[in-house]
């Protein structure tokens, strides 16, 4: 005797769909690194250059606003 379970519609269904499952390989074509990223590297130094002011941008940030905060309350000279 068989489960309920096991006599379920949908549960029949997805084992069906599992028996007739083909593998499908994708292939677009040449994949590289331009493919990866969500930007073109067109111009590698100019790449470079926005990459290094990106982080350098992001890690003065706390420095600046301690500067800022010293001279404001009058501590830094």
């Amino acid at each position: 005797m068989q489960s309920i379970l096991a006599r379920s519609p949908l549960l029949r269904q997805q084992a069906l769909r599992g028996a007739q499952r083909v593998q499908v390989r994708l292939a677009h074509g040449v994949h590289g690194p331009e493919q990866a990223v969500p930007f073109s590297f067109a111009s590698k130094p100019a790449f470079a250059t926005k990459v290094a002011a990106y982080l350098i941008g992001g890690f003065s940030i706390p420095f600046v606003a301690a500067i800022y905060q010293l001279q404001k309350s009058g501590a830094g000279a």
